[in-house]
């Protein structure tokens, strides 16, 4: 029988990734995102995989419309079996340039959109006995940075949501893993866009996407919680 998962965040780099190989490797899915164009658009094209595509507009921030994707989800997938939280908000700048209001979004959307998410499937992953719980990290989920307080704040919040939440669940059957991305994800005219070096190693979100659907497939007896991907970089191997 296909999995049925949930992916929330879901943009043209590594969300469309992630939902891609899952898609080729045989899910049903249903993707979450404020953008309600994009991602019809990317239905469309996973569907030619053979495989059933819900895209439903989402503000996941927003817990009554949380709610009624979940429910839309249940009744026509299925409970799901799989939910990755990748949904990201970040609100750079300093001290003295941040608003209270950017401040709490981060949080909003990194943090709480997770949480509201992981209380739609928990309880059906329990019923089964099994379901994988993914939270797209940073390397600022472990290390401040000048100039991100606001994204680290919520991905260092986020971080602590998936430990103890593995920790609360995984006795039920349940993988929580959170992966740290630690590094520059490429895009069309990424290197143009920011100006970097053409030999400047990127993280490639298909290759990302692998690793996310190894965590789906470890077996149980050797769960991964914490996983961090970057790109070759000659320095860290010196």
């Amino acid at each position: 029988m296909s999995k049925i998962a949930v992916i929330a965040g879901v943009g043209p780099g590594l969300g469309a990734a992630i939902a891609r190989k899952f898609a080729n490797e045989g899910c049903n899915l249903a993707l979450l995102s404020r953008s309600s164009p994009y991602i019809i658009n990317l239905s469309n094209k996973l569907e030619e995989s053979g495989v059933a595509v819900l895209p439903i507009p989402t503000d996941i921030t927003d817990a009554t419309q949380v709610s009624a994707s979940f429910t839309q989800i249940r009744e026509e997938l299925g409970a799901p079996d799989i939910l990755v939280n990748h949904a990201g908000n970040a609100a750079w700048g300093n001290l003295s340039e941040l608003t209270p209001e950017a401040f709490e979004n981060s949080w909003r959307v990194c943090t709480l959109g997770a949480f509201l998410c992981v209380k739609q499937v928990v309880q059906g992953m329990i019923e089964k006995g099994s379901g994988t719980i993914l939270f797209s990290g940073a390397t600022s989920a472990v290390r401040g940075r000048a100039g991100a307080i606001a994204f680290s704040s919520a991905k260092f919040a986020m971080r602590g949501l998936a430990s103890s939440l593995a920790r609360e669940v995984g006795p039920h059957g349940i993988h929580v893993a959170h992966v740290i991305i630690d590094g520059i994800i490429d895009s069309p005219n990424l290197r143009e866009r920011y100006e970097l070096e053409q030999d400047e190693p990127l993280l490639q979100p298909d290759a990302i996407a692998d690793t996310y659907w190894a965590l789906v497939q470890q077996e149980r007896s050797a769960w991964t919680f914490e996983v961090d991907v970057r790109p070759h970089n000659e320095e860290f191997f010196t």
